[in-house]
């Protein structure tokens, strides 16, 4: 019995180091292709938080494992593998590349290519990675993710934004990007009623933004891919059924003004400005007894709601479809400002015979509905802030105005009108219902499976009205309602876009050899008609009113080819060409050649085979030559005759005959052309755990679109458009995405880009300096230049003298070219808007339930004219016409009272390099609700977060090339929302 007692002992005293010695795993994890080991796989004990990751080596060792339980191992670019543990020590493990991932494709020009054969500089961003927030625009979805795109967006509802690749290619034609829906090229031209060209795109349809940088990527669309090309891809139909809806709601408040004087401080400056002899001794007189922040009456809290449902599922068991409805409500800070889409939209994509017929259909619609506010932030800070917004006895609707009372009409004084009156009296409501689509059919020959035959016929038309009407008690209506009948205007107008599309594609591999080639016609047709009515109440309209006006049509005719090579997977070559024809210039020079060619080699093959590390090296070299042909003057190739009004007329005898008068015209006008260089370099480590893009690109413009002077007696002008002149940009972009930490229970992804590039005028018309660029004052003068080897939209001032206390003195300039005269020989060039160097940050952390992401964007060296101060920073602007006048109280560091010139100053050039946040978001995602049948995920956030910056201004990001000269600010929006599927 003893012995039984000490065997039953040491039993018990074993059964610990038993169940460690069982409870550890150890082992190693390869890749079952090359049978290297994996550094950095997830190793996870199903359905808990123990786990570990293996090292360089691949080697792991996880504790605490019990029997049964089942071991997953997961890593990027591999299929997940799951073992059941039944007390091995040890264990070796292969993975096997995930095949959705190895055939990732990316789409392009007439086609797609699996990302790993790109050899353009290409990015993809699909729906997963977007920004999230007050998304109104589909633009904004990217803003901050693509190396080398910048998106400036206003802050007025739905509008629309400034969006730049590379830069831009142009001077004086368009530098907006070709713009491509589902297949569909669409126009940049915003119709009446709308608030942009994207707005009527509900940005919850969108699956994908691809953006082709390069000219070899670019090539493809010839006459219009010069500044870049935005692919959209919307969302298409599945299989399965899946029900799902998103709902937000914000809301916003203004975060900055401009900084005036308030009213107290106002009313000392003005007894100082009389004290100083700046004012008579009346003026004390116009001052009120209000207390008014006039900034703060003109903006107001703003509600905005998003919701959004769609369905997807097989349609007839045979059609995947999807279909989705979506309402924003949006309101912008001024007052009566507001947007308003309701969007419906249709995908369906069957296939026939195996794959051999497919079809892609895509219908949208869309009804935009505004109300637009006048811009008001001008009148705003500069109305006297001791007058009140209300006068019960003003004959003007009830609001304080400048006018009067002893004269019997109550005629209006000059003064600065009432900019809350102006915002409320106004009804200025438009919309704009838009229909768009496409239907695409493919079909794979049977007898030859290698080759197909795709044709895209697409559809775009907008039909926008707009009506402005300002009653006859506005002191805002035309020319300080000299007009006893006030306005009430009309228009509209419609915009039609017709496409057809027709390729073939070959696709077949000769051993190493892989071709893939494609070649196609393509015709495009852009239609306009106008209606306007001009004012309706005018007892002297004319005759000829109402007013239609049918635009020319503009055509585009293209031929294209391109052809992939790929030889051993290793080496791969890319080869373009497009001919284009177009409508908007002479027989003569009407076809365009744009030809590209891209080679790249997969390095990591021949050097780092057998690297742990390095997964992917790939080199990329490219050339092309792409084309400008958006200008304001499409038509300025023909020679075009007005008909003379009653006095111009010839008299024979009795009788009044119209003189015909040719406007000016150049037959010889084509398009620009720029020519793109670019190498890149595409790396991936840790088996593409982290991933990016190095790209150095140069570009050069010839044959620039400017409108300059013609030689004397030569055309009916003496100025219009030529070809004169170019342009060169070149920069460097920087890209890297990685999953920095990926576990079952944590993964953190960042997103990371820096772009830097120069931008300099190469040749302009006759070497001649082009002056532009306004200075705010009202004096028709120029703050910026156009110079042969500058920065476009340059700054060009008086260098400003400073005392010995670092203050400025007013008037005084250096003398540059040393005459002893101080005039317009002695501005310079000073700083420029272009930025140093733009950044993008973005950073996606996902703990169990709980996600939480950020995006944030930067610019740094770009400079700002503040055409605000310049304009009205002098205490002699205190009072202008007959009233008294709020001034920036930048006056206070200057002191300056009215130098003609003070506005030319450089002292006005402020750094505007900025650190913006985007956007905050934090939400949590309830996975089995409804007994599994839904998640729903809730989150709240803010969009524009903070900015930090060193700029005086309302805000450091501005449209108009450099000059701040008052702009819609951009709210600060709390959001909070559920998203819903079953």
């Amino acid at each position: 019995m003893k012995t039984m007692y000490q065997k039953l002992l040491l039993l018990l005293l074993m059964l610990p180091f038993s169940a460690l010695a069982q409870s550890t795993l150890q082992g190693t994890v390869r890749d079952n292709t090359t049978g290297q080991p994996i550094p950095g796989v997830n190793v996870i004990v199903e359905g808990t938080t123990n786990g570990t990751s293996t090292d360089m080596d691949g080697n792991f060792t996880l504790t605490n494992v019990n029997t049964g339980d089942r071991i997953v191992f997961s890593f990027i670019g591999f299929a997940e593998q799951a073992i059941t543990y039944n007390g091995q020590n040890n264990i070796n493990v292969t993975l096997t590349e995930d095949a959705t991932q190895l055939e990732e494709v990316v789409v392009i020009g007439y086609g797609s290519v699996k990302k790993k054969d790109a050899t353009g500089s290409v990015t993809t961003v699909t729906s997963e990675n977007f920004n999230k927030g007050t998304m109104v625009t589909a633009e904004n979805l990217i803003n901050g993710r693509v190396a080398g795109v910048t998106i400036n967006t206003s802050g007025a509802p739905g509008s629309g934004s400034q969006i730049r690749i590379r830069g831009g290619s142009s001077l004086n034609a368009s530098n907006d990007p070709l713009i491509v829906i589902d297949g569909l090229p669409v126009t940049n031209d915003t119709n009446i009623g709308s608030t942009s060209p994207l707005a009527a795109i509900n940005p919850n349809d969108i699956e994908s933004f691809t953006v082709l940088k390069d000219a070899s990527a670019t090539a493809i669309y010839g006459s219009r891919a010069a500044n870049g090309v935005i692919i959209i891809t919307t969302k298409r139909g599945g299989k399965e059924l899946k029900v799902n809806y998103n709902f937000n709601y914000g809301s916003g408040r203004h975060t900055k003004t401009i900084d005036v004087f308030g009213a107290d401080e106002f009313r000392e400056q003005i007894m100082a400005g009389i004290a100083a002899g700046r004012l008579n001794t009346t003026d004390a007189a116009l001052l009120g007894d209000a207390n008014t922040n006039w900034q703060d009456e003109i903006y107001r809290r703003t509600d905005f709601i998003d919701n959004n449902l769609s369905l997807t599922g097989n349609l007839f068991k045979v059609v995947p479809a999807r279909l989705s409805i979506g309402n924003t409500y949006q309101e912008g800070l001024r007052l009566t400002n507001k947007f308003i889409r309701n969007s419906a939209s249709l995908s369906l994509n069957p296939s026939f015979f195996n794959d051999h017929l497919k079809f892609r259909v895509n219908a949208n619609f869309a009804n935009e509905r505004n109300r637009f506010a006048d811009g008001v932030e001008g009148a705003a800070f500069r109305f006297d802030p001791t007058q009140p917004v209300y006068d019960a006895d003003s004959p003007y609707g009830g609001f304080f105005e400048y006018y009067n009372p002893a004269d019997a009409n109550n005629a209006l004084t000059l003064g600065t009108r009432n900019p809350v009156a102006q915002l409320l009296q106004t009804h200025d409501n438009g919309k704009n219902n838009r229909i768009f689509g496409n239907v695409e059919t493919e079909y794979r020959f049977h007898f030859m499976p290698e080759l197909k035959v795709v044709l895209n016929l697409g559809f775009d038309e907008s039909k926008g009205e707009r009506t402005r009407y300002v009653p006859t008690n506005a002191a805002s209506a035309p020319s300080n309602n000299s007009i006893p009948f006030g306005t009430n205007e009309y228009s509209e107008r419609t915009l039609r876009n017709k496409l057809m599309d027709v390729y073939l594609n070959y696709n077949e591999t000769f051993g190493k050899l892989n071709i893939d080639a494609t070649a196609g016609y393509s015709y495009q047709k852009f239609e306009q008609t106008s209606f306007y009515t001009g004012n309706i109440n005018d007892p002297n309209l004319a005759d000829n009113f109402p007013e239609t006006d049918i635009a020319t049509d503009n055509v585009l005719i293209g031929f294209f080819g391109r052809a992939n090579l790929s030889f051993n997977d290793k080496y791969l070559l890319t080869l373009s060409y497009r001919r284009d024809g177009s409508s908007r210039f002479s027989e003569d020079n009407r076809w365009g050649n744009f030809p590209a060619a891209a080679f790249a080699w997969k390095m990591n093959q021949d050097f780092f085979a057998e690297s742990n590390t390095i997964s992917d090296l790939k080199l990329r070299l490219g050339y092309g030559i792409t084309g400008q042909q958006n200008f304001s003057a499409p038509n300025f190739f023909l020679q075009q005759y007005q008909i003379g009004n009653g006095n111009s007329q010839y008299v024979f005898g009795d009788s009044q005959y119209p003189i015909a008068v040719s406007g000016a015209y150049n037959p010889m006008l084509k398009w620009e052309e720029t020519t793109t260089y670019n190498v890149g370099i595409d790396y991936g480590f840790f088996n593409n755990r982290i991933t990016g893009a190095v790209d150095l690109f140069y570009k050069d413009s010839k044959d620039l679109l400017q409108e300059a002077p013609f030689p004397d007696g030569s055309n009916f002008s003496n100025r219009g458009w030529m070809n004169i002149g170019s342009f060169t940009t070149k920069g460097v972009e920087f890209s890297i995405i990685a999953d920095v930490i990926k576990t079952q229970d944590f993964n953190w992804n960042v997103n990371f880009n820096v772009t830097k590039f120069e931008r300099r005028i190469e040749e302009l018309a006759f070497g001649q300096d082009i002056l532009l660029g306004g200075t705010g004052a009202g004096t028709g003068g120029t703050a910026q230049i156009y110079r042969e080897g500058f920065t476009p939209w340059s700054f060009y001032l008086y260098k400003q003298l400073y005392d010995n206390s670092g203050n400025p003195i007013e008037g005084a300039y250096a003398d540059l070219n040393r005459d002893g005269i101080i005039n317009e020989q002695d501005r310079y060039i000073y700083k420029n808007p272009d930025p140093d160097a733009t950044f993008g940050f973005a950073s996606s952390m996902n703990y169990k339930n709980f996600d939480f992401s950020f995006n944030l964007r930067a610019s740094v060296g770009n400079r700002i004219y503040n055409a605000v101060n310049a304009g009205n920073a002098q205490y002699n602007f205190l009072k202008t016409d007959a009233a008294l006048t709020n001034i920036p109280r930048n006056v206070l560091s200057t002191n300056f009272t009215n130098t003609p010139d003070v506005v030319l100053s450089d002292v006005y050039v402020e750094n505007a390099s900025f650190l913006r946040m985007d956007n905050i978001t934090l939400g949590y995602t309830f996975k089995n609700w409804l007994n599994d049948k839904a998640s729903v995920r809730l989150f709240t956030g803010v969009q524009n977060a903070f900015v930090i910056t060193e700029y005086s201004g309302i805000d450091p990001e501005i449209t108009n090339d450099g000059r701040d000269q008052t702009i819609y600010p951009r709210q600060r929006t709390f959001l909070f929302g559920a998203n819903v599927n079953f």
